[in-house]
């Protein structure tokens, strides 16, 4: 990794397994970014907490298995900085002093911040923690310097209450000069999968996901109970290719361009029946999974050397994070010799 290169950082929740969802949201993002620039790539665990506070007794077990995956899906820990959110306590430091500028109506129109009480009504998220969590993101990626943070459309609020932090601290200490760097957003190109329910994202929450860990045989039988076109009750009935999950899934996954147009042409017209475009589809996943799942395998069989990573990598980070947070404290004059 070279100083020299632009730093994009980025984390994930360990709230659960990792599905498809988040191969094509994210891991597919950050992968090709690793040969361009100095990735930090995080677990944010602390994060988790926001919304899964009562329940952590699988928070670490989620950490070392979504590492295993990032590893699977092609991420390199000789090319990326991967570390524990909670292993570098001066994100906390700096969440702490950036709430001491940060007016408390900036975190309330996040627009995810309401939207979220509403889809979550089975959670608490009346704790200062689920408030201020967009904070604790802007002291995630503030702390490293980062130059570009890779964010989907739905995150762009989260990215500039960030900058808007940054910019205040910087305007109060600063005198005259950037102590923390402004970050850039850096948007995603693909869209969410739906779910296979037909609902518009897939969710953990929601149990309509295929697992990154999901055997062959889980795929496929998670495929064959795949909402379609609702209207097509017979093979020989024209069916509706747009906004059809499993034809969504297809354009995503299925690399046999001329197999997936053929499978569009004949369900349009009526002339090929949902088994074989969804044996097709499952075939197609099956293939994109089959080495994700084998070296996922073999990261886990490696239990130290994956926590060899993750501790070496939160090393590093710290060592980032405390020049960082000396930077802050000298320009807070809160610097005692």
């Amino acid at each position: 990794m070279s100083a020299a290169r632009a730093r994009v950082v980025s984390g994930m929740r360990p709230t659960g397994r990792l599905h498809l969802g988040h191969l094509v949201g994210a891991l597919g993002n950050w992968i090709p970014l690793q040969s361009q620039y100095d990735c930090f790539y995080f677990v944010a665990d602390w994060h988790a907490l926001t919304s899964d506070f009562a329940d952590t007794s699988q928070l670490t077990a989620y950490t070392y298995e979504n590492v295993a995956d990032w590893i699977g899906a092609g991420l390199d820990p000789e090319k990326s900085t991967f570390f524990i959110q909670s292993l570098v306590p001066e994100h906390a430091e700096l969440y702490l002093l950036l709430s001491m500028v940060v007016p408390v109506p900036w975190l309330e129109r996040v627009p995810t911040y309401k939207e979220q009480q509403e889809t979550l009504k089975d959670k608490d998220l009346s704790s200062i923690g689920f408030l201020g969590y967009p904070l604790l993101q802007a002291a995630d990626v503030a702390m490293y310097d980062a130059r570009f943070v890779p964010v989907g459309e739905d995150q762009v609020a989260h990215l500039e209450l960030a900058r808007e932090a940054v910019r205040r601290f910087n305007n109060i200490f600063g005198a005259g000069t950037d102590v923390l760097a402004e970050p850039q957003p850096m948007l995603t190109t693909f869209g969410r999968l739906p779910g296979l329910d037909g609902d518009k994202k897939m969710s953990k929450s929601l149990g309509n996901t295929i697992h990154l860990s999901d055997s062959a045989e889980d795929v496929r039988k998670k495929v064959m109970r795949m909402y379609t076109d609702p209207k097509r009750v017979r093979a020989d009935i024209p069916g509706t290719v747009e906004g059809n999950p499993v034809f969504t899934y297809h354009d995503a996954f299925n690399t046999n361009t001329a197999e997936v147009e053929d499978l569009k042409a004949r369900y349009r017209a009526g002339k090929v029946g949902d088994v074989e475009v969804k044996t097709k589809l499952a075939a197609a996943l099956n293939a994109t999974l089959d080495p994700i799942r084998e070296r996922r395998a073999a990261v886990l069989a490696k239990p130290d050397r994956l926590r060899e990573i993750l501790f070496d990598g939160s090393r590093r980070a710290r060592t980032v994070a405390g020049e960082t947070m000396g930077r802050v404290r000298e320009a807070m004059k809160i610097v005692y010799r």
